[in-house]
């Protein structure tokens, strides 16, 4: 933060109630990319990875400044033996699994999926009630000369040091990393009447849900974590805090691809026998079955189900009728999926029929993003209904309409 504070005693720091941040992560399939389907952390970084970009690039970190400042309660006292009278960081380090839940988009609005966060890492900005020379009574002496062994900027285990570091004659700002759950401490050589923390970043890590599993839409959920003394974030008994728990808002953005690609005139089909009519015509030989096989391509990043609508209704499929007798033959149409895709089970789409109840195509699920990869249909009418329909020197005209439909809306 920007602003300063010129240094009062107090006996008893206020907590002022409860602070707020709001984190955003966002998913779109990325076609140049399509094996990485990953959230992307949309959250603008503010304190230490806005500052060092690359290096929270490298550990996967991000950070924001906290509303949360700390204040000591009463003088440091030299060579203390409590950590907790002194500077004391504790932070809520280990993976905290929480729920986020759809709040918008379509579809069911209760799916939920589970996140985890941790605190990977926290900066201050200390600040001191007089500089270190007069603190000390020497002149020339600098900030390192205040702590017990290692300067401030080399962090006490289990907390390691970033490397980073600047100072100004009372301040000292640092950012310390934290891989493990644990209490780090300085111990100060000399009293310290007054002693603040003016601002104080939390650098923070995130795992999140597996994109493809979720439907689109924006998902939300909240972290809450305990300030002050014995809290999640604990600064001891000496620094307490001008808020007692810091809320982390979530919102996550599902943006999902569905597309169906048919070649032109793809949408007009006509059912022939394989090699064509010239058997049936020439030398009388009766089909064995009517086909066609239409492809079309398919961009999926989302599950999704199938379902057929019909003109003529042939029981749980779609069916033929003739123009002239009204003669009705059901129509058997199925679906072979690209890899990639699969059903529930997890097994490959291969001639799966398609039934207007929709029953075995309630769900298919993407592995991977698929962009414009190519399935097919396939229409068929079996060799008994075949039979039916053909009749020696007379011509007949099958026909009727039939919706495949692709539903992201699972």
């Amino acid at each position: 933060m920007g602003y300063f504070l010129f240094w009062t005693i107090s006996t008893a720091p206020l907590f002022a109630g409860a602070a707020s941040m709001d984190i955003q992560a966002r998913f779109s399939p990325d076609p140049a990319n399509p094996l990485v389907n990953k959230f992307i952390n949309t959250t603008p970084s503010s304190g230490y990875c806005a500052d060092y970009p690359l290096t929270c690039d490298w550990d996967k970190l991000f950070s924001l400044t906290t509303p949360l400042t700390f204040s000591s309660s009463y003088p440091i006292p030299a060579r203390h033996t409590d950590p907790r009278q002194g500077a004391m960081f504790k932070v809520p380090a280990d993976w905290k699994t929480f729920t986020v839940t759809k709040v918008s988009g379509g579809g069911s609005s209760n799916e939920t999926a589970e996140m985890k966060v941790r605190v990977a890492g926290f900066g201050t900005r200390y600040r001191l009630s007089d500089t270190p020379s007069n603190l000390v009574g020497r002149e020339d002496s600098t900030h390192s000369i205040l702590w017990s062994g290692q300067p401030w900027y080399q962090a006490p285990s289990p907390c390691r040091a970033s490397g980073t570091s600047t100072y100004n004659e009372r301040e000292y700002n640092t950012f310390w990393l934290t891989s493990v759950v644990g209490t780090c401490a300085k111990t100060a050589a000399y009293a310290i009447p007054g002693f603040e923390y003016l601002r104080f970043d939390m650098g923070y890590e995130l795992e999140t849900p597996e994109p493809l599993k979720m439907s689109q839409g924006i998902y939300t959920g909240s972290v809450t974590y305990q300030v002050g003394p014995h809290g999640d974030f604990d600064m001891g008994d000496n620094m307490l805090p001008n808020d007692n728990s810091l809320t982390l808002n979530f919102t996550l953005d599902v943006q999902h691809t569905l597309k169906i690609e048919i070649p032109p005139g793809g949408n007009r089909i006509e059912l022939e026998p394989q090699g064509g009519w010239q058997a049936w015509l020439n030398q009388g030989r009766k089909p064995t079955r009517l086909y066609r096989d239409q492809t079309f391509n398919v961009s999926a990043s989302s599950r999704f189900k199938m379902q057929l609508e019909c003109q003529y209704l042939a029981g749980n499929t779609c069916g033929f009728r003739d123009t002239e007798s009204a003669h009705l033959v059901p129509l058997n149409t199925s679906v072979s999926l690209p890899y990639g895709l699969t059903d529930a089970a997890g097994q490959a789409v291969q001639r799966r029929p398609l039934h207007l109840d929709g029953s075995g195509t309630e769900l298919f699920q993407p592995g991977f993003y698929l962009d414009r990869k190519p399935g097919t249909l396939h229409f068929e009418i079996a060799r008994e209904h075949v039979e039916s329909m053909l009749s020696d020197g007379v011509t007949k005209t099958y026909s009727g309409d039939v919706t495949v439909i692709w539903d992201s809306e699972v």
